[in-house]
């Protein structure tokens, strides 16, 4: 059942990038699928899908993965939802990653939050320099 569900979400993944013709239903049809993935009992299908919102920047994928890293309790997990939530770039999932730095119980997990925070915190320093060109 576990690998159907992955084969299932590859295809529509994959059929995201694809180009379809059907505009943004395969699109919301696949974010549905990586939100029911983060859902899931299978740690590999979570942390999967985790990713896959990270590098689509999906915005709808905010709360749950900030769900998944306050809550998760494999600290791998909640690194890939805080990766995510860093890649997507929302306010909300940044203020999340910060929390983790200070309420995380796991050092790996506050330390690479802490990475991920400093890298945001620069990324928006340079473009406000940019800007002011």
């Amino acid at each position: 059942m576990t690998k159907l569900i992955l084969v299932l979400i590859s295809l529509i993944t994959f059929s995201t990038f694809a180009g379809n013709n059907k505009g943004d239903k395969v699109n919301d049809y696949a974010v549905a699928s990586l939100i029911m993935g983060i859902n899931s009992n299978n740690f590999g299908l979570r942390t999967s899908a985790a990713y896959m919102l990270g590098e689509l920047k999906c915005e709808k994928g905010v709360i749950p993965l900030m769900r998944m890293l306050k809550s998760e309790n494999r600290e791998d997990a909640r690194i890939v939802a805080a990766l995510a939530l860093f890649k997507i770039g929302n306010a909300k999932g940044i203020f999340a990653i910060k929390q983790a730095i200070k309420f995380d119980q796991s050092e790996r997990v506050r330390r690479l939050c802490t990475n991920f925070y400093h890298a945001y915190s620069e990324k928006s320093t340079v473009i406000e320099l940019l800007a002011h060109r």
